[in-house]
């Protein structure tokens, strides 16, 4: 159990029950008791348990120590440390509902602290490996020698024998150092992964492996970089390599532009984007960085690399720039840099973050000096935990792009994204009448496209306009939205168990012309109870779905089998989509596999998006 903060005064613990309904910033599950917050350890959202809990001045903070019904997302943690040592704070969550859950955060964070409603925060890109694949480890030491960690609340120190989040080698230097560090306060292992260098500070010569190394060297890419003791880089590398191309992929580069490096760190961005660019001004504050980025840069003669803080290198630019990527501390950007970056007024900007509290409070000042949020890509860089890396892309607002997406919503953004081309959404006007002059089912999804894409077309007419709806049919019966919660109750009291058909009208209307499609995908729904109905109805989305479910709530998670496109379901099949905007003349350029929504990169049909053969 977690004690109170120093200087807080001591309070007994209460038994209390809760129930969680979502989760908190820093990882704990969220519930209410007597309409104050309480914060959890070791609870999942929809759990109901026993918190064991303490009163702090504004909320209320505890573990959960008895389930009384538990997630099916919980699993048993892999570390006989965990909740001891407080590094990782989900070990006890499967991985897939980590990722949902860390896209959740970050969207909440860009709605409560950015002023964006409907963020387009896309699915989590996961890593492929979730343990043991940090590269860098800050080890405490007590008096005896023993290394360990020191738990964030308690400030009691953990000692460690093995950890699960570390590479196979940290965790052999750890076994080597265990008890042998006696007078150090604490002990960095950086290692390079795919160079086999490693760095142990500080120097430490009571033991036999080298240590106190000034710098080690790791590659990305296929490029080299060197990194001293006291510079940053990231722990993940694999993931750092997923980084890189989903900043890369949404830069839009043609191969001349003049790019800013803000935060440049040792040069990583700069040096791998600099044969994809005609120039690249990078801007670091840390001498040590900047000594690293000299040798980094080796070869490359169209950088320029420029000492100092942002907010005082920033104003000193002339010229504008074509892009700019943005990879501050976790603090964010200081305002003027971000004042003196809105002067400069690049085309499109990359903010890659660690926070998303401070991310979204930097996004609303950059989209209120005229930028428009595009798209945010949450990576996992740090699985088990609940951080989270985000890649935010922004364009100037104008000129408008010439598609435009006839949706209000967030699912069919989402997805829109993925295609990687710039449009702008509006929704179209509320009508979910049902066509009466159809001949089958087919022909009513394809309609009620095409009424949106027409009423949308008559103020966006110059412009490509893409409209979708989708309906559920279930024995011959079309069943739309629900009017009320009594309705989405009946609907999806009827789906349950049973097998239907989920078809989505794609409606595409450019140049004067028009492109109608539809895909079907047959979901059989699993034996949910009233009481996961109930809940789920609560939430309030079951009123914004067709058939009054949403096969992508991870707590609900109705459907027990899909065959066909997943993302019809969704709302949005890409590969008919893809067809009809090339068919309009609209590139669509082949999209790295990553890129794709999981479910797509496991279809026989990727080929239309990723340029392979089906």
């Amino acid at each position: 159990m977690n004690s109170a903060k120093k200087g807080e005064k001591m309070v007994s613990e209460e038994r209390l029950r809760l129930t969680f309904t979502d989760i908190a910033p820093q990882g704990d599950a969220l519930a209410r008791h007597d309409g104050e917050v309480v914060f959890a350890a070791n609870g999942i959202p929809g759990e109901e348990a026993i918190v064991l809990a303490k009163r702090r001045k504004r909320y209320i903070v505890g573990e959960a120590v008895e389930l009384i019904s538990e997630s099916p997302h919980r699993i048993a943690p892999r570390c006989p440390h965990f909740g001891k040592c407080s590094g990782c704070q989900w070990q006890h969550i499967d991985y897939p509902f980590q990722l949902a859950l860390k896209r959740q955060m970050v969207a909440r964070q860009l709605r409560e602290r950015g002023n964006f409603p409907d963020a387009p925060v896309l699915a989590t890109l996961p890593a492929a490996e979730p343990w043991h694949y940090r590269n860098h480890a800050r080890f405490s030491v007590d008096p005896q020698g023993q290394l360990g960690f020191i738990h964030k609340h308690t400030r009691d120190f953990v000692p460690i024998d093995f950890c699960y989040l570390m590479h196979p080698r940290i965790n052999s230097v750890l076994a080597a150092l265990q008890g042998k560090c006696a007078g150090a306060h604490q002990v960095a292992v950086r290692y390079g992964v795919n160079t086999g260098e490693q760095l142990i500070q500080p120097k430490l010569p009571q033991i036999d492996i080298p240590s106190g190394q000034p710098c080690y060297e790791e590659e990305l890419l296929g490029r080299r970089f060197r990194i001293s003791a006291p510079s940053f880089f990231q722990v993940n590398t694999p993931q750092a390599e997923s980084l890189f191309n989903v900043l890369r992929d949404h830069l839009h580069l043609k191969g001349a532009e003049l790019m800013i490096d803000v935060y440049a760190g040792v040069g990583t961005f700069a040096a791998l984007l600099a044969p994809l660019v005609g120039r690249v001004i990078a801007i670091e504050e840390s001498a040590a960085a900047v000594k690293d980025a000299a040798v980094n840069i080796t070869g490359l003669d169209n950088i320029e690399f420029l000492q100092g803080k942002a907010e005082g290198v920033l104003p000193q630019l002339e010229g504008v720039p074509d892009a700019a990527i943005l990879d501050p501390p976790r603090l964010g950007c200081h305002r003027r840099a971000l004042a003196a970056l809105l002067q400069l007024s690049p085309r499109r900007i990359i903010y890659v973050s660690c926070e998303p509290a401070t991310l979204a409070r930097d996004l609303r000042v950059l989209c209120e000096g005229g930028y428009r949020l595009m798209s945010v890509q949450p990576v996992d860089m740090f699985p088990q935990t609940y951080h989270v890396e985000c890649v935010a892309t922004l364009v100037r607002g104008d000129p408008s792009p010439v598609l435009v997406l006839a949706s209000a919503s967030p699912r069919r953004r989402e997805l829109f994204f993925v295609l990687g081309l710039d449009f702008e959404a509006i929704a179209p006007p509320e009508d979910e009448s049902l066509p009466t002059d159809a001949e089958n089912v087919e022909q009513v999804a394809e309609q009620l496209a095409l009424k949106k894409a027409e009423a949308v077309a008559k103020v966006k007419g110059e412009k490509t306009v893409v409209a979708a709806d989708t309906v559920v049919v279930h024995r011959g019966t079309i069943m739309g939205k629900p009017r009320d919660t009594d309705e989405a109750q009946q609907m999806l009291r009827r789906l349950r168990g049973e097998e239907h058909i989920v078809l989505t009208g794609v409606a595409l209307l450019s140049g004067g012309r028009s492109y109608i499609g539809h895909a079907a995908t047959t979901v059989t729904m699993r034996r949910y109870s009233d009481e996961e109905i109930a809940a789920y109805i609560a939430s309030g989305d079951a009123l914004d779905k067709a058939g009054a479910y949403g096969i992508q709530d991870p707590l609900f998670a109705p459907a027990e089998r899909v065959d066909g496109c997943y993302l019809n379901v969704v709302g949005l099949p890409l590969c008919e989509l893809a067809g009809m905007l090339r068919a309009a003349g609209v590139s669509v350029g082949a999209r790295p596999l990553w890129a794709l929504p999981p479910q797509c990169q496991e279809c026989e049909g990727r080929g239309c998006l990723v340029g392979e053969i089906a």
